[in-house]
């Protein structure tokens, strides 16, 4: 019998099968996800994720209850952390990561082809 994946294992999954984003340990402990070397996003192990959004699209994301502050950044408006504690966040986790792949791909176009998942 299979083991179920965990949440970080499931965001992994569907993340590095965008194309161009590489995934790998960063350097506090996150598990980061990059388009051409600008993060999209990082976890931190099941239990959180982490973003940083231009300041009117958090202040959205903020009023629909999708992100909180960042608790190493609380007063700043950009950084962004999300709980991940059951089926719906990790897919709105996904969801977060895509709307910063699309912003990525969309203001410095597509990445390399070739480059990738891991």
């Amino acid at each position: 019998m299979t083991q179920p994946l965990t949440a970080s294992q499931q965001i992994t999954q569907e993340v590095t099968s965008w194309p161009g984003v590489e995934a790998g340990p960063g350097g506090r402990g996150e598990f980061a996800f990059k388009v051409d070397r600008r993060e999209i996003g990082h976890l931190h192990g099941d239990h959180a994720a982490h973003f940083s959004f231009p300041k009117a699209v958090w202040s959205d994301l903020m009023a629909q209850g999708r992100i909180v502050p960042h608790p190493v950044f609380p007063d700043r408006q950009g950084p962004a952390a999300r709980r991940i504690t059951n089926q719906a966040d990790v897919h709105d986790v996904i969801e977060l990561m895509r709307l910063n792949y699309d912003r990525a791909i969309a203001r410095h176009g597509s990445p390399v082809a070739g480059a990738g998942a891991g």
